[in-house]
């Protein structure tokens, strides 16, 4: 699945979780924040398309919906696992 398809559904995804998406500029990653009574999730305009997949896929996991498409759940593990690689410390 490309890349700009793998964006368009997990913030599909994030929507279907009660949750608005914004783009914002500034020096942070991003994540999942509540204004009042509102469920948002920031990202960085400024990442490259793989960070804000990265940091979706990261909010989406912490959430822990009931249930999630199959893909979905394929581009949340592929984040997974490559942040355990890189967890991991070089010999």
């Amino acid at each position: 699945m490309k890349k700009t398809a793998q964006l368009t559904l997990l913030e599909s995804t994030i929507k279907e979780l009660g949750y608005s998406v914004r783009y914002e500029k500034g020096n942070f990653l991003g994540g999942e924040c509540r204004l009042k009574e509102d469920k948002v999730v920031i990202v960085n305009k400024f990442l490259p398309l793989e960070g804000k997949i990265c940091t979706l896929a990261h909010v989406i996991s912490k959430i822990k919906p009931a249930s999630l498409s199959a893909d979905v759940e394929k581009i949340i593990g592929s984040f997974a696992k490559k942040e355990l690689l890189s967890a991991v410390p070089e010999k």
